[in-house]
């Protein structure tokens, strides 16, 4: 996967008016040049968010040696109180050229397994931290 028009490698989006379930989605030996936004973007809060009476949720996303050259970061998840968002792993994979902090809100277990995170320029931290749920 590689186009500079590439915003996100894997996208999930949901909100209270759609609901719905998403269930065991796998990932697996992909290698991706540059994406715009995130290598895994989960938004909940897309258009209405919270606005509606049907909550969506989402569990067991793995993804699996997984490669990417160039990505602001390599999650962006976000939900609201009362979905579900629930067992995210990451496992033999790597992620260069980082240029800032995870999201993560309002979302349960998220693993890391052999991962390696690379930022885009060697001895800087990332410029902002994990949301906390």
């Amino acid at each position: 996967m590689d186009s500079p028009n590439l915003d996100r490698a894997l996208r999930f989006k949901s909100n209270a008016r759609r609901g719905g379930a998403i269930e065991n989605v796998f990932m697996r030996s992909v290698e991706i040049g540059r994406v715009a936004e995130a290598v895994l973007t989960i938004d909940f809060l897309y258009e209405t968010g919270a606005k509606g009476p049907y909550r969506p949720a989402l569990r067991r996303v793995v993804l699996e040696n997984v490669t990417s050259a160039s990505s602001p970061r390599v999650m962006w998840v976000a939900g609201f109180p009362g979905t579900t968002i629930e067992d995210i792993e990451f496992a033999d994979s790597t992620f260069r050229g980082v240029s800032a902090g995870e999201v993560l809100q309002h979302a349960g277990s998220v693993s890391f397994r052999n991962v390696r995170i690379e930022p885009a320029e060697k001895g800087r931290s990332l410029d902002s931290p994990v949301v906390p749920r």
